[in-house]
């Protein structure tokens, strides 16, 4: 059967504030690899997923930025462009339609576009597991990651004591919101539950099929336009029809209502790259637990002294950085910003980005 990756790529990615910019997203800049993040994504499943059958949606100014920087293999009339964004029930169902107009069915493993992978052998073999296991049970299928700390960022995933098929595939018997450090700390000791990792893995029937029970109003409105996609009619129709959709999450309108959904834990360095400080787990650390990265990082443009588990990302490398006495800090230099928090306040970079639109400066989003 065929199969097609679906990579949501819509989001501003504003925790990553200055570097992650409305012109330049994280996703499509190198935060950590050796290209644009979106690419490395697209890498990690080159062996399980042609990148020719890559589907990426996106709104229509990344859509743009998109094209300068996407391997080539990827036709461009791939980039499904959202009128507006309405979280992932709507993109998702957009691109199943997608996939059904071209192929009538297919395999489809839904991606984010900016998560690191560690151990790309292993997070291949998963992946070609989930592939098999949802187009032979006809069961929706996601991967969850085993946790390694009492993560209170991520939602949860419940799952069975022993295995549903095979030895590596389970029953998902809930997902958890993301918990307070108490109960993250019984559920990572409990052993039964596993990270939400955001990787979904179907074929296009049975998508369908529960959006068609769980969302019918959405389903109906896609339907509807189902004649026009692949058309030159298909920018108008989305744009009359997308934003009259609901405003709602995957996780909310189909996957926390699905039955008989199934779970494999997975463990292969995934991190979900979410905030500065999720970079601990990414890059190299010095003797003393500091990481110095970015684009133009370069040994002579910074000096480190007494200085503990702080972060120092370089994506202009028009200045000395000087970090002197720091501890659990995280400094970011462009060309016309400068990042400094804690560690642990990292995930309230995005106030930032609301005051400065309340500014009205926008020239720095």
């Amino acid at each position: 059967m065929q199969r097609a990756a679906v990579i949501m790529a819509g989001g501003g990615g504003t925790r990553f504030w200055p570097v992650s910019r409305m012109a330049s997203p994280k996703q499509l800049v190198k935060l950590t690899g050796d290209d644009v993040m979106i690419n490395e994504t697209i890498k990690h499943y080159d062996k399980v997923i042609g990148r020719e059958n890559t589907f990426i949606v996106t709104n229509e100014k990344q859509a743009q930025l998109m094209d300068k920087v996407l391997f080539k293999e990827i036709d461009r009339s791939q980039i499904l462009i959202e009128p507006v964004q309405r979280n992932t029930a709507p993109c998702i169902i957009y691109a199943a339609m997608t996939l059904k107009k071209l192929y009538g069915d297919a395999v489809m493993a839904v991606l984010p576009a900016d998560h690191h992978i560690g151990n790309i052998e292993e997070y291949e073999r998963i992946l070609e597991l989930a592939l098999k296991t949802a187009e032979e049970t006809n069961r929706i299928v996601t991967i969850g990651i085993k946790p390694t700390f009492p993560s209170t960022g991520y939602g949860y995933i419940n799952f069975s004591e022993s295995a549903a098929v095979g030895t590596e595939v389970y029953d998902l018997l809930r997902f958890v919101e993301k918990p307070d450090l108490a109960r993250a700390t019984e559920y990572v000791d409990s052993g039964r539950y596993l990270w939400n990792s955001g990787m979904f893995i179907w074929k296009v029937s049975v998508i369908l099929d529960y959006f068609k029970k769980l969302l019918p109003d959405m389903y109906e409105s896609m339907e509807n336009i189902f004649d026009s996609l692949r058309t030159p009619d298909e920018k108008g129709a989305i744009e009359a029809t997308y934003p009259a959709l609901e405003k709602i999450s995957v996780d909310y309108g189909i996957m926390e209502n699905a039955e008989g959904v199934y779970c494999i834990p997975a463990d292969f360095g995934w991190n979900d790259v979410g905030a500065w400080d999720s970079l601990d787990n990414v890059f190299d650390k010095d003797v003393d637990g500091n990481i110095a990265a970015g684009e133009q990082a370069d040994a002579k443009n910074r000096i480190i002294k007494g200085s503990k588990n702080s972060v120092i990302f370089d994506a202009a490398g028009d200045k000395l950085i000087a970090a002197v006495g720091l501890d659990d800090i995280v400094i970011v230099n462009t060309k016309d910003a400068i990042l400094v928090c804690r560690k642990d306040s990292a995930q309230d970079v995005k106030k930032v980005v609301d005051a400065l639109n309340e500014q009205g400066r926008e020239e720095l989003l």
